[in-house]
């Protein structure tokens, strides 16, 4: 029986580190953990926040994920929606999802990441 998803792992490029740091940590709010030894030499980060772990891996021929996504739940989305905003990170709104809220917005690589939230 599966019981829970570990991680979600997306791509980003060489050298990316710096950015993934200032996207993943500073504007979402996760934490860095460090990668195990042998797998820190291959580049990349990883970051958890609670039970949710995203981890960035180096790609030699990155591509983004434009489809394929996390969907992270928060609490309060207009909140995100407006922290987002105020760092000048587009918006891409779309349709309710069945009793969820929600919108997206792309890492500094061009990775694609859902928030969602339950309607009220």
């Amino acid at each position: 029986m599966i019981e829970a998803i570990h991680h979600v792992q997306l791509p980003m490029p060489q050298g990316g580190e710096s950015r993934a740091r200032d996207f993943y940590v500073g504007l979402l709010q996760l934490e860095e953990i460090p990668k195990p030894d042998h797998l820190a030499r291959r580049g990349g980060c990883w970051f958890v926040r609670g039970a949710v772990q995203i981890h960035l891996g180096v790609e030699p021929a990155f591509a983004p994920a434009r489809k394929a996504h996390p969907a992270l739940v928060v609490d309060d989305l207009g909140a995100w929606r407006r922290r987002f905003l105020d760092a000048g990170t587009p918006i891409v709104e779309d349709q309710p999802l069945a009793g969820f809220d929600r919108f997206y917005v792309n890492d500094p690589f061009e990775n694609r990441i859902e928030f969602l939230a339950p309607s009220t």
